[in-house]
């Protein structure tokens, strides 16, 4: 070996250096849901009934049940708002369904935040949390209950109490999936 090759290779001092290329920013837009954005809907929901519990449903839910689902809400004038990024790609999304079926409580809603893999972590869920309250206040809305598991869901739990929502209960043991029992953290916003 030539004794150059052992040399080590030479280095630009960092003010030399060229700067490395920025991030490209996280840019997204929100708007209300349309029936072309639930393929993309059931994807994002199917990943975390497969992987994990923030929801207790265990079965993948079909593109079938997401058009009704999609259609009883629209009846309904439910908020039901999607994230989409500037190539089109559906981020993530947030709706309002009613809390129960019985007429007398029609103003309140329970609410469901669901984000893509590749958009958490940037604050999107706070921004359609956000909008979901605000469309919510304006279809006449006046509570907001959002039902947690008890189990993994701390930031979920953090997320909305930095939205005023108050922990109203808890159940314990309620749910069982992957095997293990599974309880819900219960919590309520007031709309004026």
């Amino acid at each position: 070996m030539l004794e150059e090759e052992y040399q080590q290779r030479r280095v630009l001092p960092p003010h030399l250096r060229k700067p490395p290329p920025a991030e490209a920013p996280f840019d997204y837009s929100l708007r209300a849901a349309r029936p072309s954005d639930l393929p993309a809907v059931r994807e994002i929901y199917n990943y975390y009934v497969a992987n994990s519990t923030v929801t207790f449903d265990e079965d993948a839910m079909s593109l079938k049940e997401w058009k009704s689902k999609f259609a009883y809400l629209s009846k309904l004038g439910m908020p039901f708002v999607v994230a989409e990024s500037p190539s089109g790609q559906l981020l993530g999304y947030a709706l309002v369904s009613p809390w129960k079926q019985k007429r007398a409580y029609r103003y309140t809603v329970e609410n469901s935040i669901y984000l893509g893999p590749a958009a958490t972590g940037k604050g999107l869920g706070r921004v359609l949390l956000a909008e979901l309250i605000e469309r919510s206040k304006a279809a006449g809305l006046k509570e907001i209950i959002a039902v947690i598991a008890d189990q993994g869901a701390e930031s979920s739990i953090a997320l909305h109490e930095g939205f005023g929502f108050v922990e109203i209960g808890r159940m314990g043991r309620v749910g069982f999936k992957f095997e293990r029992w599974l309880g819900t953290v219960l919590m309520q916003k007031t709309l004026k």
